[in-house]
C-alpha cells in the first residue's frame, strides 16, 4: 500500500508546483504595493547623471509634490513611456529621474537625443537605490510629497490613462499637504 501511495508523489509535487507557477504568474505586477509606502525616500548619496561631479541625495527631491521615475536604456518599455514624459515635464509637472543599472554614457545620450524631462537624474549605476526601494524592474513611477515621502507606485509605463491616475494622487496629495 506504502509503495502504491510512493509512486502518485511525483504527480502530487508536479501538480503543486504547477498551482503555485499558475498562481503566480497571475498576479498583476502593477498591482504590487510598495514595501516603502508612506515611508521617506531610501536614504541615498549618489551622482548625478547630468550634472559633473554633483552628489544627489533624498534632500535634492523634496519641496514639491513630484513623480520619481525610474528608467533605464535598456528598458523597451521606457522608450515607450519617455516621450509621454516630456509632454508631462512641458505642462510643468516635475519629475526626477533615477537611471538604474544603466551605463552613464549610453544614458546621457538617450537624454540628448530623446530629450531631458527629469529636475535632476540620479545615477543608480549598481542597482542599490532600486534594491532599496524594491524596484522590480524599470519602469517605476512614484509619487512623492513635498517633504521626500512615497504616497504611491506604479510598475509599468506611463501614458495618459495611468497619468490620470497619478494625477488624481497627485492632487490628493497635494491638498492633504495644504489641508
Amino acid at each position: 500500500m506504502m509503495r502504491r501511495a510512493l509512486v502518485f508523489l511525483p504527480l502530487a509535487i508536479f501538480l503543486g508546483l504547477g498551482f503555485f507557477l499558475w498562481r503566480g504568474l497571475s498576479i498583476d505586477p502593477t498591482e504590487l504595493p510598495s514595501a516603502r509606502l508612506n515611508d521617506p525616500f531610501p536614504a541615498f548619496e549618489l551622482p548625478s547623471l547630468t550634472e559633473p561631479n554633483k552628489t544627489l541625495t533624498p534632500d535634492d527631491l523634496k519641496g514639491e509634490v513630484a513623480l520619481v521615475n525610474v528608467w533605464a536604456t535598456w528598458c523597451p518599455t521606457c522608450k515607450e513611456e519617455h516621450a509621454f514624459l516630456n509632454r508631462l515635464q512641458r505642462e510643468g509637472i516635475t519629475i526626477y529621474g533615477i537611471n538604474y543599472k544603466d551605463e552613464p554614457v549610453k544614458a546621457r545620450e538617450w537624454l540628448k537625443r530623446y530629450l531631458d524631462p527629469y529636475r535632476s537624474v540620479v545615477l543608480d549605476e549598481e542597482g542599490l537605490l532600486g534594491l532599496d526601494l524594491g524596484v522590480y524592474g524599470a519602469p517605476e513611477t512614484y509619487v512623492i510629497d513635498a517633504q521626500g515621502v512615497i504616497r504611491y507606485r506604479h510598475v509599468g509605463a506611463v501614458d495618459s490613462q495611468v497619468w490620470e491616475q497619478l494625477k488624481t494622487v497627485m492632487e490628493q496629495v497635494e491638498a492633504g499637504s495644504n489641508g
